[in-house]
């Protein structure tokens, strides 16, 4: 930096800079004091949840601000309850995760040899966030880097500016900047940020993105957790009742307006249940939403996303699909960014709302005949993140489980296998790779480290060369 002239130097230049400096920092910290011990990671992580707790009204406007309007009751439920009760989880259980695991020694063990796994932190960690869940995705990250006893360097969204800035000036109370440092996107930073040598890369959000992210970490051999998405699938079957998956269903596929990676993209319904299911969702959903401007309502993030989704509704009505407005009065609007509840019949197969992960509180509905053509019909596009099979028929739902696969699966009910703190979470193919949340979070974010302890006598000098007669019949004996 300092070899470049001043007047060549570009936005890009200190971004860099500032980035690679951070890393640089953390890294000599971590070199410095390479396996935090449990006080160290149980202070850490009861500082993420002072910071919440102490923050709790700022968080939640600053993220309402950030959306134009983010349901307080949404926010407190999926973002700051679920921070405070995953620290509470992880706490629990670290003591217990951080401890050596003794392995079986095969071959030598009775000359007192001995084997550990032990778990140890990789060093630093970055991640990248998205703007549906920017409270969520950031710490339930960062409780599983410290818990494994790294270090991070967090990107935020360009959506969540006044969320960024606000952890961007307190955070620094509760840690050092060596320790965990929040960066804002202001042009590039997403970029360069991915283009960093660190020991580990979380990134949640779209597969384009997250393609160009693993081909940025790849230069470096940086490994990758991806978080995608996706086109997640709800089948109800036959025997299930149909107002109690319509009133779980409907409640998930309209948090934050439709708007996580996880919540059903559109359902199959058996052949002939459509209009039941319209009549139950018009009343379920204009009861919980009586109006467009209900304060519990969320709005679509940005004007792009706004109008993504308005476009993509005309294009399948104009290709013959039928709308089906959920609550009464105007079907959008632009100034609060809202989108009214839609259920749509009949998209074409080659509609924007069939072909792309649909992001919004749109849900088509497929009708299907057999069990088997549906199967066959999730089977032939990208695995989804999530799979939601509504049935009491346990041979029907391990059908399911055996032939369709995806990220994770909640059976009657949609979305709560990712609120499980003890369960792993994470993507298949398209819709992501690694896991994060519960033990397999812990692993992750460390380095599983094998050691051999060597016996005082060591079993081996039996196979020093030259071989003789004992070697030469030990071998045969082992491989016979």
């Amino acid at each position: 930096m300092n070899s470049i002239p001043l007047h060549s130097i570009t936005p890009v230049d200190l971004i860099r800079h500032e980035l690679e400096s951070t890393l640089a920092l953390q890294r000599a910290a971590y070199f410095a004091n390479p396996v935090p011990t449990f006080a160290e990671r149980k202070a850490d992580l009861l500082k993420l949840q002072a910071f919440i707790r102490d923050h709790r009204e700022a968080v939640i406007d600053a993220i309402c601000a950030d959306y134009g309007n983010r349901s307080r009751h949404e926010t407190l439920f999926t973002e700051i309850f679920t921070v405070i009760d995953g620290v509470d989880h992880v706490l629990k259980h670290l003591k217990k995760w951080m401890k050596p695991q003794r392995r079986h020694v095969d071959l030598m063990n009775f000359f007192g040899a001995s084997n550990r796994v032990i778990p140890q932190p990789l060093g630093v960690v970055g991640a990248i966030v998205p703007w549906n869940f920017p409270i969520n995705l950031s710490f339930t990250g960062l409780i599983y880097t410290f818990a494994a006893g790294n270090r991070s360097m967090v990107k935020m969204s360009e959506n969540s500016r006044n969320l960024a800035r606000l952890l961007m000036e307190k955070m620094p109370s509760y840690f050092p900047k060596s320790k965990l440092a929040i960066f804002d996107e202001t042009g590039s930073v997403g970029i360069e940020f991915s283009k960093l040598k660190f020991d580990h890369l979380l990134f949640t959000g779209s597969g384009q993105t997250g393609r160009a992210v693993m081909s940025a970490a790849a230069q470096n051999l940086c490994p990758v957790t991806l978080e995608l998405g996706g086109k997640s699938p709800a089948i109800i079957l036959e025997d299930f009742p149909l107002r109690k998956a319509a009133e779980r269903l409907l409640f998930v596929k309209l948090l934050n307006a439709g708007q996580i990676c996880t919540t059903v993209d559109h359902l199959y319904l058996p052949k002939g249940k459509t209009s039941e299911f319209v009549i139950m969702a018009r009343e379920i959903v204009a009861q919980r939403y009586p109006q467009l401007d209900s304060p519990d309502f969320t709005s679509i993030i940005d004007v792009r996303a706004f109008n993504r989704l308005t476009n993509a509704l005309e294009e399948a009505q104009a290709g013959g699909a039928t709308l089906v407005q959920l609550i009464p009065g105007k079907k959008w609007d632009a100034a609060t960014h809202k989108i009214a509840p839609h259920i749509v019949l009949n998209a074409p197969a080659n509609s924007i709302l069939m072909q792309r992960e649909i992001f919004g509180p749109i849900l088509p509905i497929i009708e299907y005949s057999s069990l088997e053509e549906t199967i066959q019909t999730i089977n032939k596009g990208p695995r989804p993140l999530a799979l939601y099979p509504f049935s009491n028929d346990k041979s029907k739902i391990q059908t399911l489980l055996d032939r369709v696969m995806s990220g994770g699966v909640s059976v009657n009910d949609c979305l709560l296998h990712v609120a499980q703190h003890d369960l792993p979470f994470g993507g298949v193919g398209d819709s992501g790779m690694g896991h994060y949340h519960g033990y397999e979070g812990f692993v992750t974010f460390s380095k599983m480290r094998p050691v051999f302890y060597q016996a005082s006598f060591s079993a081996l000098k039996f196979m020093w060369p030259p071989y003789k007669t004992f070697a030469s019949k030990y071998l045969n004996f082992l491989t016979r």
